[in-house]
């Protein structure tokens, strides 16, 4: 037999459980709209991935979540997407959140299914995304998603894997009926769970109030390693916390999860749901909830599709609305009052009561603490209930947060044994809601300081880049004007020697050279005509054989030039146009050539005739 420990504080408040386990789980049926929200889960909100008018069928994903935690929302039925907008949710705030709202069409047309028969053929992160993609988070609490509570931290190995069906909330039967009914599917779930974790222990624990579903279970988990462990009717024994405490006689650490401690827990509700979508391959799309209270004909459990309207969910049971008194979404110790009944089912929705005014009357008037102390006896995580109502309602928040004001799991024993009827657990609840948004600002101004102070190193450090870069040209302009002073030097040093500096001088002395020839050669003609009055008339001048040649090659090139250019024109050549151009300038070289030759002739014609006067 299983050893079982206990926890502190604690109580036993009406059941009241037999309201609701009378009859089997109903369906629940199809209503005129289905209303679903984007924000079922902790986490991330999904994102819608249809439009309005387009037509979807059952099981279809609507929504996801692309960055961040979280899961998908998925079509219940088949039917078109009547509008996107916001709509009253399920919040204490009596808020409205933006939604999806779908008209079934009726046809109930399923969408490809895509089942696994053997899940062990695939590895865990494909079972793990499976699980993700069903859009699976957890039903008996605050919605974590599923796929992530199952993926522990690599440094914590889960021993001890616990599937909760204590559910020790009065009025509320849903895992009741659901392990008297479907037992296999949720030992189905189980395996699958623990196929994914491997822990040494796998644990099913049940309040001895539900004799039947204790049965069952056992039944379905004959030839298992399975323990189907029943422990006393206390509240909150269903609390996490607390049932590991029960089960294992260890405490989480404040502030830390169980898998610190080798543990982790499951409900019934959720593992139903991992069956279905590995062997069914169906996403989440309904649940079982308790319709329940004494102003409803026909109370019990149904199944019913995510998105369903409450008020539609209170006509099917039946309600009395002369005998309404207060609606209560959830339990009386942990639920709240919704004000309207037109909010939608989602997949936390466990229990909606319908109460009268004798079940569940109105809370007598606040009263000033008269420090009793019946508050902390009862608190099952031994906190000091009085004290974190004073600093929360002056709004010391960071004095109720020192003792441990998160550790609170918002049971509601507090306000239930507090005879000055003070609504603790408001006050709780509003402190944390007001710590959150002041951790959110906070996050958001480091962030911004981070940003800003990356934004000033960036421009520091470019700007001692650049300083950098301005010192190297500066140093490399200061190298070079340096090596010019010492050429400079080094060249006056050697013109002292009477050595050429460098190749300059040198050029520069060629060039004074070429100079002088140039001023000897324009003094030549002088001394030619000089010689050509000395020699004999019957010679011929050196001038005039010079001026024949000179004509001789300028007309042989002419004659080359034209019969290139005739060739050009007889083949069409493009170059015709320049040969035209270079024919027509060696014509005028050698009409000059001619007018130079003939008036040296006459020249020397003049001479022989002066000389015969002579």
């Amino acid at each position: 037999m299983t050893q079982l420990w206990s926890f502190p504080g604690g109580i036993h408040p009406a059941e009241n459980k037999h309201i609701s386990t009378a009859r089997p789980i109903a369906g629940a049926g199809l209503p005129e709209l289905l209303v679903l929200p984007l924000q079922q889960h902790i986490g991330e909100p999904a994102e819608p991935c249809v439009d309005i008018g387009e037509r979807v069928l059952k099981g279809q994903k609507i929504a996801d979540v692309t960055g961040g935690m979280g899961v998908p929302v998925h079509a219940p039925t088949s039917g078109t997407i009547e509008s996107i907008s916001l709509q009253p949710v399920p919040h204490p705030s009596g808020m409205s959140d933006l939604c999806i709202t779908l008209r079934p069409d009726g046809q109930d047309q399923w969408t490809a299914l895509r089942p696994i028969d053997n899940y062990r053929d695939l590895d865990r992160e494909t079972i793990l995304d499976l699980i993700r993609d069903a859009g699976i988070s957890g039903m008996g609490g605050a919605g974590f998603p599923t796929n992530i509570k199952l993926r522990p931290p690599k440094d914590r190995k889960v021993d001890t894997l616990i599937l909760n069906g204590a559910e020790c909330e009065p009025y509320i039967t849903a895992d009741d009926m659901s392990m008297r009914e479907r037992a296999d599917e949720i030992l189905a779930g189980l395996r699958i769970m623990a196929w994914i974790l491997r822990p040494e222990r796998c644990v099913i624990a049940i309040e001895d109030n539900k004799p039947e579903a204790i049965a069952a279970i056992r039944k379905a988990a004959e030839g298992t390693q399975t323990e189907v462990t029943v422990i006393p009717t206390r509240y909150p024994s269903g609390g996490e916390k607390q049932l590991i405490q029960i089960l294992t006689g260890m405490e989480v650490p404040s502030g830390g999860i169980p898998a610190d401690i080798g543990v982790m827990c499951q409900n019934v509700g959720t593992a139903m749901a991992v069956s279905a979508a590995i062997f069914r391959g169906e996403p989440l799309i309904s649940r079982v909830t308790t319709v329940t209270g004494q102003a409803v004909t026909n109370p019990g459990n149904f199944d019913v599709l995510i998105g369903t309207p409450i008020e539609y969910l209170l006509t099917r049971a039946g309600l009395d609305n002369g005998a309404l008194h207060r609606l209560v979404l959830g339990g009386p110790m942990m639920g709240y009052t919704l004000e309207t009944p037109a909010v939608p089912v989602v997949k936390t929705t466990n229990c909606v009561i319908a109460a009268t005014a004798e079940e569940l009357p109105d809370p007598a008037p606040e009263q000033p603490c008269i420090r009793c102390g019946a508050c902390a006896e009862a608190c099952p995580m031994e906190l000091l209930p009085q004290q974190l109502f004073w600093y929360s309602r002056a709004g010391e928040l960071d004095k109720a947060e020192h003792l441990n004001l998160f550790d609170c799991i918002e049971c509601g024993i507090c306000s239930y044994v507090c005879p000055s009827a003070i609504p603790l657990v408001q006050y709780y609840r509003a402190a944390k809601g007001e710590i959150r948004v002041q951790q959110a600002e906070q996050l958001k101004a480091d962030r911004a300081r981070e940003r800003f102070e990356a934004r000033q190193a960036r421009l520091e450090r470019e700007q001692q880049e650049k300083e950098q870069r301005r010192k190297e040209r500066a140093k490399a302009a200061a190298e070079a004007q340096a090596k010019k002073q010492a050429e400079a030097e080094e060249a006056e040093k050697s013109e002292a020697r009477g050595k050429p500096a460098n190749d300059r001088a040198a050029r520069a002395a060629q060039v004074q050279e070429a100079l002088a020839r140039k001023k000897a050669k324009t003094r030549e003609p002088a001394t030619v005509d000089s010689k050509n009055a000395e020699q004999p008339a019957s010679e011929p001048a050196p001038g005039l054989e010079a001026l024949e040649k000179q004509l001789s090659q300028a007309t042989a090139k002419l004659n080359t030039m034209q019969s290139m250019l005739d060739d050009a024109k007889a083949e069409n050549a493009d170059n015709v146009e320049k040969l035209e151009r270079a024919v027509s300038k060696n014509h005028d070289r050698v009409k000059r050539a001619e007018e130079a030759l003939a008036e040296a002739r006459r020249s020397v014609e003049s001479a022989e005739a002066h000389t015969t006067d002579s």
